[in-house]
């Protein structure tokens, strides 16, 4: 157990920084302080940096841009190469495994080894490589760089060494399977053609050897000749000029005739008794027009030819040929069997397929069985055994990217009972009419481990949709699937308009979730500035969608200061001085008349929902004068409190969802009260000012330059992030006042006496706007040009002269009346001036470099010493960090009450403790109460996590409701109550008032802080150069760790409550967006990404898994006897000629045609199984994690040893029988007798 003190004595403790110099944080924010009195605080610490190691662990979804395709007919397993150089092979379901190349060149072509657990790959860098796929990570045995030469095709003939690689050039090279070096055996193209010939034949695009005699090599040119090579006596035995290009070869099993696929739609079959014409010409999809010409056709990408036992007519499949008329056809797989011509139609580009068949020899009726289709973006097996050609059900998660992933969430350790009851609901949705026969790719064997827990992985998508994954045991597999879409009316289309205003495009797309496994409280937010509340029910209901609307909108008065006037833009007054602005040219345009008003309209009569996940609430975010709501940024809900938080760049508002009203709708500022820890002086708009250089933004907005993308492609991309840093056009700012907040802000009638005359004006913070949601394409928001004039509407509280009344959020319910409406603004309050917001300038949301991002960021700093008066930068203050717990809102209060701590964008946390009803009948009548404290904690860089820990160091969870099915029958004699858990700190008589700790992540620190004395225990500094993307207290090893991944890509675990670094790995270089958007942390040591926009890569970052995760992976290659060739019979083989086999050792070995040429290839061996990643280590546990991978790469060489050392304990054992056999036959000897 390691112990450590913290002994708070009255002196000022190292922090942040501080601002105003004030040493208490409870009413005024500053450095914190130590508490009245010493304390000591013992916490066990068992982790260490030995407990942790982050590698790969499996990679889920559809291979990204795939290129190549391959089957193993004995081992049934499929391969799949992208353009990014990796390969995907996959087995029965949980046989899946994903190996990369580390140039990342593309993947041309593959190649199994049949039956012999090898895998070769041919790349766009001209490098074949050996892959062996007898380990559980398969590895490069050796590669072949060619340097004059680029390869175009491939062929390994069944039960062969020898590699016949076909180059650009037309010539053809033979390579050594075992030592991977080119045979001095060179098929030159000059001798290939004739002599007559004058024009190059082009490329190489077919090589096969003949069926029926494997001496004789077949090579097809891209121009259209085909060569019949003898291999023995170094000639061509004939060569055939077609007018049109080839595309592809296939032979028929008899080794008589073959089939070509031309460039102009035509098949053409060739006998080789007669190769001066082809047998026979056809235009599958070309139809005879009038003056007698064939229809013009596509090319024929690729053409298989396979015969049945029991048919005498040929299976003829191939991919294209369609004419040219029917453009708008989608691409389509034509299969012929005998005058039967179906064609399949496909939802995507086809980019290859294969036929399989049950037999691996060439020379045998074929008997295909399906045809694997690669698509470009999903992969399609069909049924050639039955008439229809049904199409098999994908076991794989191949429909991730169904519609692009916006959002992710991952939770390990889940009630058991959640994906048993979950399956059983999606079940009843699945598709149905697949084929009734098992998944043709079997190979491999997998296990379930021993030690699994339930996972749950949730994606949200840009279409609206949610889908639940079960993620137990390394594998994904669909639950079930919800669309919030169902939830609206559908936008109509407005000519000339902004459409569905926030989204255009994908007006539902999923921008956030918060999920609750044991309250099966689901909360999504879209990127309509909407938030919909899910309840999970088992029965099906006919129900009413309740509907609050919330005006929260950030509103300041402006007042001209003379030192201010250079740089100013040109928005504002003319005068430069008055008061009065003129009119608003915006008047006149469609968006100045919006106000009040969703964008999304909530269907407002009764819903029929089916079992699973059912819309209770609807919370939208409204117009306000023209402008359209800001995008949400941060939410929580808690099921035992029956609330909900939601905030934005705008302000802070808390919706109990129990009474359908809303609680509280304020800006930012108007929580601090007279805590205000900045002192805001007030500045008019500068004349034309500029961006400058060295103004920069904190966080995700670094990451955007000038370069413009559509969102539309950013979200085929996976929705990459793209915020957008906006100059604002002044600096806003007001002195803090004392006026005390109300003792309840809630939207109920029993609070209507409450008024708001008692709030202070509301003071604008420094502007600052994180658009850390995605955007829809095509959205332009509009600047205004003018100052308007005071507002009538400041987040919800009316502040208009006439003391019109008007809703911060009002219940809609259908039929229902409307909610009563908040209180009118007090008297004396000056009156407030619009705010330039940075949505209302007219953008297109960029993406940047990293370069240019790490340039913003390293300009990026902050003062925080107490010298300073005024915030000299334009920045917007957003609510970034939400979370209900059980805490202590006061320095005074001696028991924990409920609490919602709530971080900006300037790094300050703030306390709201609440007053909420214990009893079911209360709380469905009796108000909850809430108001700001004051309390006020500070940290650097934008607050993204808060969590709690009690003094033992254990996590406090935050308490939750047992869920109960909401629609079944109650019994009106037993009335059901809710069940709540709660994890109060005070929950043991043993530490009853000692309080807990709080721990508060930020994008440049984490601090932790003890309640409630608020002091400041721990500070570490996570980094300076860069900054915090995603961070998260995790369970792990039976204890807690924070972890966090930044912006460099480093990821990083700090032990708690001490935050001692215990892992800093360099690990993911953030060269795409979508992997700051999709990065979660979970517990036991996992997380997630998205590696491309079709692909899901869950990691691992403890040390043990590392360790296990050989038991937790599937096995590859099976041991499997290789069927035997079938007997052709004496007769059949007397007429029909036997299949000639030769030596191809004698003939390609080093001893007959010597060796290649060493410029021409360069052989490079392979690491051989070195597995796990070289990541380079840094910060202050670097030298332990270089030693710690060092040392793991040892064991995995170790490892691979295995096979060996099977064998020589085989061979001891037969030593250890010799010597026996020895030791009796000398036992009886002297030693003289030897």
């Amino acid at each position: 157990m390691k112990k450590f003190r913290k002994v708070l004595d009255g002196l000022t403790t190292s922090s942040p920084a501080g601002v105003g110099g004030s040493s208490s944080c409870a009413s005024a924010a500053g450095t914190p302080t130590a508490g009245p009195s010493p304390r000591e605080i013992d916490v066990a610490e068992t982790l260490t940096s030995e407990s942790f190691q982050i590698c790969k662990t499996v990679r889920h979804g559809f291979p990204c841009q795939p290129t190549a395709l391959a089957f193993d007919p004995v081992q049934k397993l499929l391969a799949i190469g992208s353009r990014s150089g990796g390969v995907r092979i996959l087995g029965r379901p949980g046989v899946d495994c994903y190996c990369q190349h580390e140039s990342g060149a593309a993947v041309l072509q593959l190649q199994f080894l049949i039956n012999e657990g090898a895998l070769v790959t041919a790349c766009a860098d001209d490098t074949l490589h050996l892959w062996n796929l007898r380990q559980k990570r398969p590895a490069i045995l050796h590669s072949l760089k060619f340097n004059r030469e680029r390869i175009t095709f491939c062929h390994l003939p069944f039960q062969s060494k020898w590699l016949y690689v076909g180059t650009e050039r037309g010539n053809t090279h033979i390579a050594n399977i075992e030592s991977f070096i080119l045979s001095g055996y060179v098929i030159m193209w000059n001798k290939a053609i004739e002599l007559a010939t004058k024009t190059h034949p082009g490329p190489v695009v077919h090589l096969s050897d003949s069926p029926k005699d494997e001496g004789k090599l077949l090579i097809g040119f891209e121009s259209g000749t085909v060569v019949m090579w003898d291999l023995r006596a170094k000639k061509a035995d004939f060569r055939i000029h077609y007018d049109e290009a080839i595309h592809s070869v296939s032979w028929h099993h008899e080794g008589k005739q073959f089939m070509c696929s031309h460039s102009d739609g035509s098949l053409t079959v060739w006998n080789l008794r007669n190769t001066a014409r082809p047998v026979q010409v056809t235009f599958p999809h070309g139809k005879t027009q009038r003056d007698g010409r064939k229809e013009s056709c596509k090319p024929i990408l690729k053409v298989e030819y396979k015969m049945s036992r029991n048919s005498s007519e040929p299976f003829v499949i191939f991919s294209g040929g369609l004419s040219y008329d029917k453009a708008s056809r989608r691409p389509t797989l034509t299969i012929m069997h005998g005058k039967a011509i179906t064609v399949l139609e496909m939802d995507h580009p086809i980019v290859e397929f294969m036929v399989l068949c049950d037999t691996p020899y060439p020379n045998e009726v074929q008997e295909p069985y399906a045809a694997v289709v690669l698509l470009e973006k999903d992969l399609v097996v069909v049924d050639l055994t039955q008439s229809n050609f049904p199409i098999f059900e994908n076991p794989y998660p191949m429909d991730i990217h169904e519609s692009p992933v916006t959002c992710t969430a991952y939770f390990a350790d889940c009630p058991p009972d959640i994906i048993p009851v979950l399956y059983s609901i999606g079940a009843k949705h699945k598709k149905t009419g697949y084929s009734h026969k098992e998944w043709p790719v079997s190979g491999g064997t997998w296990t379930l481990g021993s030690q699994t827990y339930p996972e749950i992985i949730l994606t949200g998508h840009a279409d609206g949709t949610i889908k639940f994954w079960d993620a137990t045991a390394m594998t994904l597999q669909m639950l079930y699937k919800l669309k919030t879409s169902k939830v609206f009316e559908k936008p109509k289309a407005v000519e000339g308009g902004r459409g569905a205003e926030l989204g255009e495009e994908d007006p539902y797309a999923v921008q956030m979730l918060s999920w609750c496994p044991h309250s099966r409280l689901l909360c999504v937010v879209g990127i309509s500035a909407n938030l919909i509340l899910y309840r999970f029910s088992k029965h099906d209901a006919n129900t009413n969608i309740t509907v609050l609307e919330v005006r929260l909108q950030c509103e300041v008065e402006e007042v001209i200061s003379p030192s201010d006037t250079e740089n100013t833009p040109c928005l504002s007054d003319p005068s430069g001085h008055s008061p009065q602005p003129p009119p608003s040219p915006r008047s006149n345009t469609p968006d100045s008349a919006r106000d009040s008003i969703p964008c999304l309209k909530v269907k407002d009569r009764t819903i029929r929902m089916p079992p699973g996940y059912q819309a209770e609430l609807v919370v939208q975010l409204l117009w306000v004068d023209g402008e359209p709501p800001q995008p949400i940024t941060s939410l929580d809900i808690n099921s035992a409190y029956g609330l909900l938080a939601l905030g934005n760049c705008n302000g802070l508002a808390v919706v109990d969802y129990i009474q359908r009203t809303v609680l509280l709708c304020m800006s930012t500022l108007e929580l601090y009260g007279a805590a205000d820890p900045f002192q805001r002086l007030t500045r008019s708009p500068r004349k034309s000012r500029q961006s400058t250089p060295d103004f920069c933004m904190r966080g995700l907005s670094n990451f955007y330059s000038d370069s413009k993308k559509r969102i539309r492609t950013s979200y085929q991309s996976l929705t990459e992030l793209s915020d957008n840093q906006v100059s604002m056009d002044a600096e806003r700012s007001k002195s803090p006042t004392s006026v005390p907040y109300p003792s309840s802000l809630h939207n109920d009638h029993r609070s209507q006496g409450d008024t708001l005359s008692s709030l202070r004006p509301s003071h604008y913070s420094p502007v600052f706007y994180l658009l850390d949601n995605v955007k829809g394409p095509g959205r332009k928001l509009s600047l205004p040009t003018d100052l308007k004039t005071d507002l009538d509407h400041v987040n919800g509280h009316c502040t208009s002269s006439s003391s019109q009344a008007c809703a911060a959020g009002r219940a809609r319910g259908p039929g229902g009346p409307e909610g009563p409406r908040l209180a009118r603004r007090g008297p004396g309050r000056p009156p407030f001036r619009k705010a330039q917001s940075a949505a209302c300038m007219e953008i297109s949301l960029p993406v940047s470099s990293h370069a240019e991002a790490e340039s913003r960021e390293n300009s990026f700093s902050r003062s925080r010493s107490s010298s300073v008066s005024s915030i000299d930068r334009d920045t917007k203050e957003a609510v970034t960090a939400l979370q209900f717990g059980e805490s202590y809102g006061r320095k005074t209060d001696a028991l924990p009450t409920p609490c919602l701590w709530v971080g900006t964008s300037l790094g300050l946390v703030l306390l709201i403790p609440m007053s909420i009803p214990t009893d079911d009948q209360e709380r469905q009548e009796e108000p909850v109460t809430m108001a700001p404290t004051g309390t006020v904690l500070m940290l650097k860089g934008s607050v993204l996590r808060f969590g709690f820990l009690d003094l033992r160091g254990a996590v406090i969870s935050a308490p939750y409701e047992v869920w109960r099915d909401p629609n079944a029958q109650e019994d009106p004699e037993r009335p059901r109550k809710r069940k709540l858990v709660n994890f109060s700190p005070s929950s043991s008589q043993e530490n009853c008032g000692e309080g807990h700790l709080a721990v508060v992540c930020s994008e440049r620190q984490a601090v932790v802080f003890l309640m409630p004395a608020q002091v400041c225990l721990h500070v570490h500094n996570i980094t300076e150069a860069s900054f915090v993307l995603r961070a998260d207290l995790v369970s792990f090893c039976n204890s807690v760790c924070l972890a966090c991944f930044c912006a460099n890509g480093h990821v990083m675990t700090l032990s708690l409550p001490s935050l001692r670094p215990l892992l800093d790995v360099n690990y993911l270089p953030l060269t795409d967006m979508r992997i700051a958007r999709t990065f979660c942390f979970t517990n036991g040591g996992q997380a997630l990404y998205l590696s491309s926009p079709t692909e899901i890569q869950r990691i691992t970052y403890s040390q043990e898994m590392c360790d296990n995760l050989q038991d937790l992976l599937g096995e590859l290659f099976t041991p499997i006897e290789t069927p035997e060739a079938q007997n052709r019979g004496f007769l059949k083989g007397f007429f029909g000629g036997n299949t000639q086999t030769f030596d191809r050792e004698e003939l390609f070995g080093e001893a007959a045609a010597g060796k290649a040429s060493r410029s021409l290839a360069q052989h490079i061996p392979g690491q051989a199984g070195m597995e796990g990643m070289k990541a380079a280590a840094g910060g202050a546990v670097g030298e332990l994690a270089r030693a710690r991978i060092a040392l793991d790469e040892r064991g995995q060489r170790l490892g691979e040893l295995e096979e060996r050392t099977a064998l020589l304990m085989t061979s001891a054992e037969t030593f250890s029988k010799h010597a026996h056999e020895l030791m009796l036959k000398c036992k009886d000897k002297k030693w003289y007798q030897f």
